[in-house]
């Protein structure tokens, strides 16, 4: 059984999970923006397309009593971390804006959950995952830190 180490943000250590998907220093793997060279800092634009391309992916699973469970979880989360986002742009206090980042945190790590899931049910579908799970880390890791920057 493998130990969580959690970070002093309370996130978890990600070491399993990068192992999980075999990360190396090479990834040479499809990109959910059209490349490296241009990131996405509209947030809102960049989680509306991540949710795009979660519903696409999860139209690709093949479905079974197993994977439409997977399927429903993934496009609810995948989709939530927009959502929450356009929330949290829209919110009346700072206090609001505070709780909304932190469900948009919570719904990225769901999303890279259930992207494991899926992997793990379809391996034919690792590699695709494995570009979405990527950008969902992206994510959180934004999330986090305007979380704990955003002063209450």
């Amino acid at each position: 059984m493998k130990s969580v180490t959690l970070n002093l943000d309370g996130t978890a250590d990600t070491q399993a999970e990068e192992h999980f998907w075999g990360f190396t220093d090479d990834r040479t793997t499809l990109e959910v923006r059209e490349g490296p060279e241009k990131r996405q800092f509209d947030l809102a634009e960049r989680t509306a397309v991540f949710g795009e391309t979660v519903i696409a992916f999860a139209k690709r699973v093949p479905q079974n009593p197993v994977n439409n469970r997977l399927i429903d979880q993934l496009v609810g989360a995948g989709t939530s971390v927009g959502a929450n986002y356009c929330e949290a742009d829209d919110g009346a206090t700072m206090r609001d804006f505070k709780h909304k980042i932190c469900l948009c945190r919570k719904e990225a790590r769901e999303t890279k959950f259930f992207l494991r899931m899926i992997a793990k049910a379809e391996p034919s579908l690792k590699a695709e995952a494995r570009v979405l799970w990527q950008e969902a880390k992206e994510l959180h890791l934004i999330f986090s830190a305007i979380w704990r920057k955003s002063v209450v």
